[in-house]
């Protein structure tokens, strides 16, 4: 059964949202790290986005590849970059990451990134 992204990240929204209010000193550090990390530098944010779009890959993690595909569809990285960058991340994990790679384009897709 194909993964819906936009409803799979408003859940863990729902629960992150729990979290924040129960731990808000946490919460705080890892969105200034996230804001930090994910600012232009050498890198530009469509880069990082990528890199951690191939780490959500290769980790599994069907959260960081919903809002990371989301975030590369807001940066307007071309579907060529993302499915250049799948074949990286297909490469280094093998099968499983082939996967998962299916579920990143899936993703990218349905928060409106070019269909092909």
């Amino acid at each position: 059964m194909a993964k819906e992204y936009p409803q799979l990240i408003a859940d863990i929204g729902t629960m992150t949202k729990k979290i924040r209010a129960e731990a808000p000193g946490t919460m705080a550090g890892f969105d200034a790290m996230a804001k930090a990390t994910m600012a232009d530098g050498a890198l530009t944010h469509g880069q990082k986005e990528l890199i951690a779009l191939a780490i959500g890959v290769a980790t599994r993690c069907d959260g960081c590849i919903g809002y990371h595909a989301k975030a590369l569809v807001r940066a307007g990285v071309p579907r060529a970059q993302l499915v250049d960058m799948l074949a990286v991340a297909t490469y280094m994990g093998g099968g499983p990451s082939l996967m998962y790679a299916a579920d990143a384009l899936r993703a990218y897709e349905q928060f409106g990134g070019a269909s092909e």
